[in-house]
């Protein structure tokens, strides 16, 4: 490590250390206007400039590396005297208005530091506030290129274009024209970068500038962003990313960054309710717990508590669901308790768990920098996971990393990728097989590792010979070509690492899918290692967490097996778990439908708009005597079937902690109090076993009383209390505290033992198949701007980015259909008929549909098919046979 002294002090920095961050851990602060931690250094702003001993000139501080018996100066007379002038040519056509209006601006700091004024012309704004978010006005631009950098280094988008040079310099939009109409993703990075307001963000300009922040993680996605949240007394006003967030690294995107008006959204219920006679009518607490607590116990007596079920919540902290299914099991007697992991990432949880002995992601997001190949199957990560996708992005842009996408659509990393295969929807497992194939034909599999940690492998070797490429490609579509040359390129340009969505479990055999896909990292030796293994992107903030806090009916907090563990749960709680197997979601709505299911407790989670075969789960909702639903908003289960509602805060008004997909446990904190009467999750569960005369059995607890209950119970997460995650999470296991936590799992061995087994998977096509009458195969997914259900993202000016729901249709369907850009489209499937707008898109193959389902309106889960994943239940949204109808009628 270089030792060298900066203005007398003497210090000691780890090899490659700038002699700006040098300073930087002395105290000492050095001038800059071009420099960012997130950027590339580039030394073109030229206040940084230092002075070494041995040198003949002074030299840049930003990209000058410190090395061993160096002596610098910081500040000496001549340097001020540079800076001076620097800062007085800057300021000789700047405006003074906004130095006024905002002094704390990085530029303004520094003027008013070094005693220059602005000699600008009064302030003309350049402005464009065609964008909801972001405001340009560029009268106030320095030309420092950190909007430009930023947006190339850190997002990738290629936003902001220089044009001219020298003095005519001009930053604009790629559009040519303003932001709204440019290809910018609002990710808010250039705002955060711009040292002057010449991007600023709408909301501090109309709301002003916070008064204090507030960290926290954000609400949305499984990456599991750190933010600061910005606030005004009451009221959220912006956020910001926090920059040494180990996740995000000092990024957001645009719902963890903008869309956060959801929380004073006017249609939002502060108070209980009640339904009599078909309308609401408002309650008080008590009398909304005693009425619904009164209707669970006449259930309970006249049906049994198995006919009564728990839905804990993605949206909500762990602390939240475990309690949840602590009501669920000690308080109303049944193990029928799950979440909304079941309809989306169970199967990677189930084929993971059975496969290597733990069910989460085996790496880190910090490995895909480590990468020498990403394999990218069924997740189109730029839009559902924008950060991880800017990371993986950025990463293969910088390093030339192969990148291998599997996905039906050309999504936007697709158009990076060194490989795409699109295979027709619902054939992932001939495709994964093929690789297999190719990996073992052609002596590429690691032999090293086969040899020492997997079984199996000759029983493997004859079932998957059949698998050969060409056999693979008419099933798949895909070139045989392609096959070989991605199972090459996985198995030879390692590590390689792969990310999962629902492109790859939201079919009858997601579990079977993510099992093909173990086998080729157990064939390449692709786990255990940095920069590899197999890591699915979970798809809200804390659907990981949810069910790994036991709100699943056959497992218990740690996602122990519910039969094995009862008795440690059972001490720790002073109850009994009941012996009865539980019923998961899918169980119980087939149990109301058969008359035998009564009641459903739901938190945080729009079951309705969210199921597919929307026709059958309205069925099901119909045949129950009490739904009960805590949500911050009368959203559609609660607005057709909703007996009590009971509001609850969000995640900007509580503490606790959150999983992210990584395993990471981090802190929520409360940056506001909660709105209007409503409040936390865990508040009303204890409120609720009060009510039901439990409250010995759930006693109120904080929210870190009740973590430190789940360490008790939970051994792999007993080294993590709130002390040691207040300024950044830990990955579990993490099984005492001078643990420090496990970033990689599976080295040296699999959580299940020495040794993990190949699967011979047979490949079962799904019932839902094209015919005369139904001859296209549609795909239901997200979008950048909007999230799940809408319930959020709805409710802020993101509604104004992405308004309504989309029917992608591949422009050669389209002409031979007559169906022009926007024109409404029926959308008729064996299930049901909804109506879509459409827009035409090459992203989509000919013969393949893609359709968004966030908008309540649009009811996309009319036509979704009842078909489920013969393991977990897990539905299929992304095989659907339907045909094409113009608003007239006519068949197309």
């Amino acid at each position: 490590m270089p030792r060298l002294t900066i203005n007398g002090q003497s210090c000691e920095v780890p090899e490659g250390t700038t002699l700006l961050a040098a300073a930087s851990r002395l105290g000492i602060t050095i001038p800059t206007l071009c420099d960012d931690p997130r950027l590339e250094p580039s030394g073109a702003c030229r206040l940084c400039v230092v002075e070494i001993a041995s040198a003949a000139r002074p030299v840049t501080a930003c990209n000058t590396v410190a090395a061993d018996g160096m002596t610098v100066t910081t500040h000496s007379p001549d340097l001020e005297r540079d800076r001076r002038t620097l800062l007085k040519l800057l300021a000789e056509h700047y405006p003074a208005g906004p130095l006024e209006a905002f002094p704390q601006k990085p530029f303004h700091r520094l003027l008013a530091q070094y005693g220059v004024q602005a000699s600008g012309p009064p302030h003309a704004p350049r402005g464009d506030d065609s964008h909801p978010y972001l405001h340009a006005d560029m009268s106030q631009c320095i030309t420092c290129f950190r909007c430009v950098r930023i947006c190339e280094e850190v997002q990738g988008q290629f936003v902001w274009k220089a044009w001219e040079r020298g003095d005519a310099t001009t930053i604009v939009p790629d559009s040519g024209t303003n932001l709204l109409e440019s290809s910018c993703v609002a990710c808010g990075a250039c705002v955060d970068t711009c040292p002057t307001g010449a991007l600023e963000d709408q909301g501090i300009l109309k709301k002003g500038v916070p008064e204090r922040w507030t960290r926290t993680t954000c609400p949305y996605c499984g990456v599991g962003c750190e933010m600061e949240l910005g606030t005004i007394g009451p009221e959220v006003v912006t956020a910001r990313p926090v920059l040494d967030a180990p996740v995000n690294k000092g990024h957001l995107c645009v719902k963890g960054r903008y869309a956060h008006e959801f929380v004073h959204a006017e249609d939002r219920i502060t108070s209980p309710m009640i339904r009599d006679n078909g309308d609401w009518r408002p309650a008080t607490w008590d009398e909304a717990l005693s009425f619904a607590a009164a209707r669970l116990q006449r259930i309970r007596k006249a049906h049994g508590p198995d006919a009564i079920g728990v839905l804990g919540s993605a949206r909500a902290t762990n602390e939240e669901n475990y309690v949840a299914q602590k009501f669920a099991r000690a308080v109303l007697g049944t193990n029928n308790v799950d979440c909304c992991a079941r309809v989306c990432h169970t199967p990677s949880a189930a084929a993971l768990k059975w496969m290597l002995g733990t069910g989460a992601s085996t790496n880190s997001f910090d490995d895909i920098e480590l990468s020498k190949t990403l394999l990218l199957v069924g997740t189109n990560a730029t839009e559902n996971h924008p950060v991880v996708g800017a990371r993986i992005k950025e990463h293969v842009l910088k390093t030339g990393a192969n990148l291998i996408v599997i996905d039906p659509r050309e999504t936007e990393l697709a158009r990076y990728a060194r490989i795409h295969l699109a295979p027709r929807p619902g054939t992932n497992i001939p495709l994964l097989h093929a690789m297999a194939h190719v990996l073992l034909a052609e002596g590429l599999a690691d032999t090293g590792f086969l040899k020492a940690r997997v079984t199996e492998l000759e029983e493997f070797r004859n079932f998957i010979a059949e698998w050969t490429p060409e056999r693979s490609a008419g099933i798949c579509g895909v070139d045989a070509s392609k096959i070989r040359e991605a199972a090459r390129h996985y198995a030879t340009d390692r590590p390689s690492m792969s990310f999962h969505g629902l492109g790859l479990t939201e079919h009858v055999q997601g579990t079977e899918g993510v099992m093909a896909l173990i086998n080729l990292a157990l064939l390449t030796g692709n786990l255990g290692r940095p920069g590899a293994g197999i890591n699915p992107l979970r798809g809200q903030n804390n659907v990981q967490g949810a069910a790994h806090m036991g709100c699943d009916p056959g497992i218990l907090t740690g996602a122990v097996s519910l039969k094995d563990n009862r008795e440690r749960f059972e001490n720790v709680w002073g109850a009994k778990i009941p012996e009865t197997r539980g019923l998961n979601l899918l169980d119980m709505m087939d149990a109301a439908d058969a008359g035998r299911f009564k009641a459903l407790w739901v938190i945080g989670y729009d079951v309705l708009l969210s199921n597919a075969n929307l026709t059958q789960t309205r069925k099901s909702f119909a045949a129950m005597d009490l739904v009960v639903i805590q949500d911050l908003f009368l959203n559609e289960t609660a607005r057709e079937f909703g007996t009590v509602f009971l509001p609850v805060v969000s995640s900007y008004e509580k503490d606790g902690t959150f999983m992210n997909a990584e395993r990471r446990i981090q802190k929520v904190r409360k940056a506001i109090e909660p709105v209007g009467d409503s409040k936390t999750d865990l508040e009303v569960l204890y409120l609720a076993a009060k009510a039901l005369g439990a409250e010995e059995i759930l006693p109120q607890r904080s929210s870190e009383e009740v973590w430190n209950e789940i360490r008790r119970v939970w051994p792999a997460g007993a080294g993590i209390s709130y002390g040691r995650i207040e300024d950044h999470g830990i990955q579990w296991p993490c099984p005492t505290e001078d643990d420090a936590g496990t970033a990689i799992l599976h080295e040296g061995v699999f959580a299940s033992g020495t040794t993990a087994a190949l699967r011979r998977i047979d490949y079962r096509p799904t019932e839902e198949t094209t015919t005369d009458d139904f001859p296209f195969l549609l795909s239901t997914g997200r979008t950048l701007y909007q999230f799940n259900a809408g319930t959020m993202t709805l409710r802020t000016p993101n509604a104004l980015l992405r308004p309504r729901d989309l029917l992608e249709i591949a422009p050669a369907d389209a002409e031979r259909l007559r169906i022009r850009e926007g024109e409404t489209v029926s959308v008729v499937s064996r299930h049901g008929r909804i109506k879509l707008p459409a827009r035409i898109t090459p992203s989509v193959k000919p013969g393949e549909l893609f359709a968004t389902f966030h908008t309540p309106e649009a009811e996309v889960n009319l036509v979704t098919s009842p078909h489920r994943d013969r393991f977990v239940k897990a539905c299929e949204y992304k095989v659907t046979a339907v045909r094409l109808e113009t608003a007239a009628g006519k068949t197309r």
